[in-house]
């Protein structure tokens, strides 16, 4: 089962497992190039991408820290190289002083916003297979990543139309909040629905 010894490649699950490694690391590389070209380091860059599209209430250190899978300590000192480019800044909530809340200047706002197509090459090559390629690496994909995720090896944040306490159109008599969130137990306006959430929770399987 070791598929990182050529010996052992021969099977399709030996052969799709290289080939994700081998994904994987193409989008290393992209990050990793994009990110020494702003002369950042690759947890500043997905700093960057956290400030811009994580929820807004999770945006603070803690939020960040579990983002990057890294201790209070190393995401404090992100912060404070954010900081020192003005990319970043930080205030104590004023309700909880304990809480460190986390926003982007207009400058990494900027920054952030000229990532967006940072995973286009990925997504050009995907776009140029054939429909029904692209509907079987999607449940594949999907599949693969839920069994991770179940196992604890990943933690996905995604949008809410993706998740298992998503109820859309539950309260047709709030224009403001149509949608629910079940995790939460409150209406959800639609601007919500579309950052990336620490509390998501993939749908099960059809």
């Amino acid at each position: 089962m070791n598929a990182l010894n050529p010996k052992n490649r021969s099977s399709p699950p030996g052969k799709i497992t290289i080939a994700l490694y081998r994904i994987a690391q193409a989008i290393q590389n992209i990050v990793r190039h994009r990110a020494a070209a702003l002369g950042l380091s690759g947890l500043q860059l997905q700093s960057l991408l956290f400030l811009r599209y994580g929820r807004p209430a999770a945006r603070t250190m803690g939020g960040l820290a579990q983002h990057l899978h890294v201790g209070y300590p190393a995401a404090s000192e992100v912060v404070d190289a954010l900081e020192k480019k003005r990319l970043a800044r930080r205030v104590t909530d004023v309700q909880d002083r304990r809480i460190t809340r986390l926003s982007l200047t207009t400058k990494g706002l900027a920054e952030a916003e000229a990532l967006e197509n940072l995973l286009d090459d990925v997504e050009d090559i995907i776009a140029a297979l054939p429909p029904a390629e692209q509907a079987v690496l999607e449940r594949s994909t999907q599949a693969i990543i839920r069994r991770l995720v179940e196992r604890g090896v990943v933690h996905v944040a995604d949008m809410c139309r993706y998740c298992q306490f998503f109820r859309p159109h539950a309260h047709p008599d709030q224009p403001d909040a149509p949608h629910h969130c079940a995790y939460i137990d409150a209406p959800l306006p639609e601007s919500e629905t579309y950052w990336e959430c620490p509390d998501f929770k993939m749908k099960e399987e059809a």
